[in-house]
């Protein structure tokens, strides 16, 4: 049987094909270190685990609103408050089987075949297929390590054409950590309004920042670019709550009501479960996020010095999220390796350290490297990867 002509062009995500083969050799016994993971290493916390296990015995288990109950829309449209001085309503906001599902949706509803989508290069690998599966063109612009992995208007502007429909800003960035501020996001802006391009934000790590910088929304700066905007954030990293998949999208009411007019025919709804507990991670403040903040953040200062330190790897130190994003062709060709990809591949091989490729997310002579495990697992990783660089170093 042949299979629909929208799936055949589709790449696996190298992200949980890279920890699918770190976890599948760790079963046969190898000691792996896997940096791969899009996730925090702590259990989601133990108030948030009650919740969950109160509303199971309150017999919470039965469909919910297609967009989400109203009290976690109540909760998300507190945050935004609160978070980024922004207001809205319920009908403005959409609870969805996590943030991917948020975009996935979002780009199901917003693109006719043939609009594009600008996708800025280093992209988060979900991106581009899920606009592709909407009928969408994704249309790369390469954010240069020059500038730290970021867009400039100039680069926006002449990227534009009379097909573009949006524009994705990943702020704290995956795979890079970069972040934009508030006068590079009102440069972005303006462009967008000129040519009344809709900005797709995606701030799934604004809670997870380690400068003094503030996380900036887009939507902040204006009403107008408020108009212009979808949020989509959710609780999975700032919460330790990947798994229980509850994203959101926040924006123009008609979008918001088409995004859950088209949920209410492919998910029903959330899980009723995972959203009484996102209720509970958003009403209790016990400083967890602050916690987590604190932890990836003293990992970060000691791992960003021992991979900057190996030959060949060069990396600029990240803001947020948690992922170095060094480049390593130098390394990689002192090695003898024509490209990254064969570099990482003998990596893991060799020394059982799991990176993923840059390839994955257009940047093939980088790598991103989680620094979401334990300080000594850091440690241990960077002396296997800074091994196996001086091992292969050529004669």
């Amino acid at each position: 049987m042949e299979l629909a002509q929208r799936v055949k062009t589709l790449s696996p995500s190298s992200t949980l094909a890279i920890t699918a083969k770190a976890k599948e050799l760790k079963k046969q016994g190898h000691d792996v270190i896997g940096l791969g993971a899009g996730e925090p290493d702590f259990n989601t916390p133990d108030y948030i685990l009650e919740a969950a296990k109160e509303a199971m015995d309150k017999g919470m288990t039965k469909y919910t609103a297609a967009g989400g109950i109203v009290e976690l829309k109540q909760a998300i449209s507190r945050k935004f408050r609160t978070d980024n001085g922004l207001e809205y309503p319920n009908d403005q906001i959409i609870v969805t089987t996590g943030a991917k599902h948020a975009l996935y949706t979002l780009f199901q509803v917003l693109l006719n075949n043939g609009d594009e989508v600008i996708v800025p290069t280093p992209y988060w690998v979900s991106y581009p297929e899920q606009i592709k599966l909407a009928g969408g063109s994704p249309v790369f612009l390469n954010a240069s390590e020059a500038n730290h992995f970021k867009i400039t208007p100039d680069e926006l502007e002449n990227t534009i054409t009379d097909k573009t429909k949006a524009v994705i800003i990943n702020s704290p960035s995956n795979p890079t950590g970069m972040m934009y501020n508030k006068q590079e996001l009102e440069e972005i802006g303006k462009v967008c309004l000129k040519h009344d391009i809709l900005i797709i934000s995606d701030e799934i790590y604004e809670k997870l920042i380690y400068t003094e910088n503030p996380h900036i929304s887009v939507a902040s700066l204006s009403d107008e670019l408020k108009g212009q905007t979808i949020i989509v954030n959710g609780v999975s990293k700032s919460h330790a709550m990947t798994g229980w998949r509850i994203g959101y999208a926040a924006g123009p009411k008609e979008i918001i009501q088409a995004m859950t007019n088209l949920a209410s025919h492919s998910t029903s709804n959330p899980t009723s479960i995972s959203q009484y507990a996102a209720l509970a991670a958003y009403e209790t403040e016990v400083g967890t996020t602050e916690e987590l903040k604190q932890i990836f953040s003293d990992r970060l200062d000691v791992f960003y010095e021992l991979i900057n330190a190996i030959p060949g790897i060069n990396c600029i130190k990240p803001e947020g999220a948690f992922y170095l994003f060094p480049n390593a062709i130098e390394a990689a060709q002192a090695n003898g390796f024509s490209n990254v990809d064969d570099w990482v591949a003998a990596l893991l091989e060799e020394e059982k350290v799991a990176l993923v490729p840059g390839s994955g997310f257009g940047s093939p002579k980088n790598v991103r490297l989680s620094y979401a495990l334990s300080m000594e697992e850091l440690k241990e990783a960077a002396k296997r990867i800074k091994r196996f660089v001086e091992n292969h170093q050529a004669k």
